[in-house]
Formats: C-alpha cells, sequence, structure tokens
C-alpha cells in the first residue's frame, strides 16, 4: 500500500466539493420547500423527529443538536423541538434483543409520533430497512417525510414526500452532504420562523 500524498487527499477533497456543488445545484429551492414544512409543524406545536444508522445516527443526532440548541451561538434563539430517535440506548437495544433491530425507529415513531411531525429519514444508501420502516409509519399516521439518501434513493424514495437524494455512490461524500443539507435546513428553518 502506498503512503498517501498531498495530491491523493486533493482528489478527495475535490471530489468533496464536486457533490456539494452538485447536490446545491440540484436541492437548493428544495431546502426551502423542506424547511417551510419543518417551521409549519414546529408552529403548531409540532416536532421534527430524525432517525438513521453508523454515521447517519451521528448525522441525526448532530442535526437535531444545532434546532434544540442553535446553529450559530452568537445568535442565540429559543429551542427548536426536534428529537433524534438514535439516542436511546436503553430502548434500543432492549427492543432490538426482544423484537429485531428493524423495527427500533418504527416503534419511537408510533409512541412518540403525532399527526403535523416531520420525521427526516437518513441513509445513504437508501436502503436503511429500519429506516423504510420508520418512514412508511410516519406516512400513515399522517407525518410528513424527508428522506436523505445517496443517488436513486433506494427504498426511501417511494417514502419520501420530499427527497434529497445526493448525487453519489461514495458513502464518505453522501455524508458529507447530508451533513451539509442538514445545516442549511437549519438556517432556512430558523430565518423562516424570524431569528
Amino acid at each position: 500500500m502506498a503512503y498517501p500524498t498531498g495530491s491523493d487527499i486533493k482528489v478527495v477533497l475535490l471530489e468533496s466539493a464536486a457533490v456539494k456543488t452538485a447536490t446545491a445545484d440540484m436541492y437548493a429551492d428544495a431546502v426551502i420547500d423542506a424547511a417551510q414544512m419543518i417551521a409549519d409543524a414546529l408552529t403548531q406545536g409540532g416536532k421534527l423527529m430524525l432517525c438513521g444508522n453508523g454515521g447517519s445516527a451521528g448525522d441525526a443526532q448532530h442535526i437535531a443538536a444545532e434546532f434544540v440548541a442553535t446553529l450559530d451561538h452568537r445568535r442565540p434563539r429559543g429551542g427548536l423541538a426536534a428529537l433524534a430517535l438514535t439516542t436511546d440506548t436503553s430502548f434500543i437495544t432492549a427492543y432490538a434483543n426482544d423484537f429485531g433491530f428493524e423495527g427500533i425507529f418504527q416503534r419511537q415513531v408510533e409512541a412518540l409520533g403525532r399527526e403535523g411531525d416531520v420525521l427526516l429519514g437518513i441513509s445513504t444508501s437508501g436502503n436503511s430497512a429500519n429506516v423504510a420502516a420508520a418512514m412508511d409509519s410516519a406516512r400513515g399516521s399522517g407525518i410528513k417525510t424527508i428522506g436523505f439518501t445517496g443517488e436513486g434513493g433506494g427504498k426511501l424514495a417511494p417514502l419520501s414526500d420530499m427527497l434529497f437524494a445526493v448525487p453519489s455512490g461514495k458513502t464518505m461524500h453522501i455524508q458529507e452532504a447530508h451533513i451539509a443539507l442538514g445545516h442549511v435546513l437549519t438556517m432556512a428553518v430558523e430565518q423562516i420562523l424570524g431569528y
């Protein structure tokens, strides 16, 4: 295995930038529509729920934190109701042990979600069974759905009221674009709500 060079690193970073540029070209206007969907839910007493696995679980928690805390600490505001369904290890391990991993997010949507809420499902492949189950359950309960996936959208495509399918097949670049989308989505919600 060859030791990496600065040129190797530059290629990867430029690929990442190209994916984000393509994502911006495809979805800049759609981010505003998704932000309006979330802002409407929040102003009506609803909340944003988020779920994903692995790095996408981390992204769900990261985006939820931006909503509940603030995107920029230099512009403080009240907290916005957001909940990452990836954080309750006691529930996740109990439910997965007794009933299987596929239902860990669906059960939380059923127990905690209400009509008028929004669920953001994150899956780089678009095929995570537990995210798809949660999205399907949400739609059947009057909960709006937003999908963050990689190219094609996978199983989440038909389950998403709004789909952001990042135009890449490389997991790391998809995840980098997802967190950028999460940041601009938070920013847009803040601006719609007058912060």
